[in-house]
């Protein structure tokens, strides 16, 4: 859950600054309204999340998974993006023209990355055997 949150958290963060940076919106379409991006966002973080927890299941993850997990949450955005888009302004040229800006532009990457980071994140989480932080009276203490 814990990767998850991060994935989000550093995604808007990251499609933010690559915004501020290059001064342009993520998806520069007039008319096309905020639902090509929150449901690319929701795809890419249920992707992200489905694509962890079935790594997490082994008893022993690898790192080599991020990869696999990055790439099907760089691919679940666009696939999601590019059918709101064609549902929404009812032309997939330009749904296709949204999806091929989103790569060139740098958004792509940006989530491939974050999903990278936030994927290596829970993996080293769960192989290192984390617990929860306890309060000290929480704590067993052998006498």
């Amino acid at each position: 859950m814990l990767a998850t949150i991060s994935f989000f958290a550093l995604a808007v963060f990251g499609l933010g600054a690559l915004s501020v940076a290059t001064d342009t919106d993520i998806i520069a379409v007039p008319d096309l309204g905020q639902a090509p991006g929150a449901v690319g966002m929701l795809a890419a973080v249920i992707a992200f999340a489905l694509m962890l927890w079935s790594t997490l299941r082994r008893p022993r993850p690898s790192y080599v998974a991020t990869i696999a997990i990055a790439l099907a949450t760089g691919l679940a955005h666009l696939a999601a993006v590019w059918i709101t888009v064609t549902i929404g302004a009812e032309s997939p040229v330009l749904a296709t023209a949204v999806a091929g800006d989103l790569v060139r532009g740098g958004a792509s990457a940006v989530l491939v990355l974050t999903a990278l980071v936030a994927g290596w994140g829970g993996i080293a989480l769960r192989r290192t055997r984390a617990e929860h932080p306890r309060w000290p009276w929480e704590r067993e203490e052998d006498e």
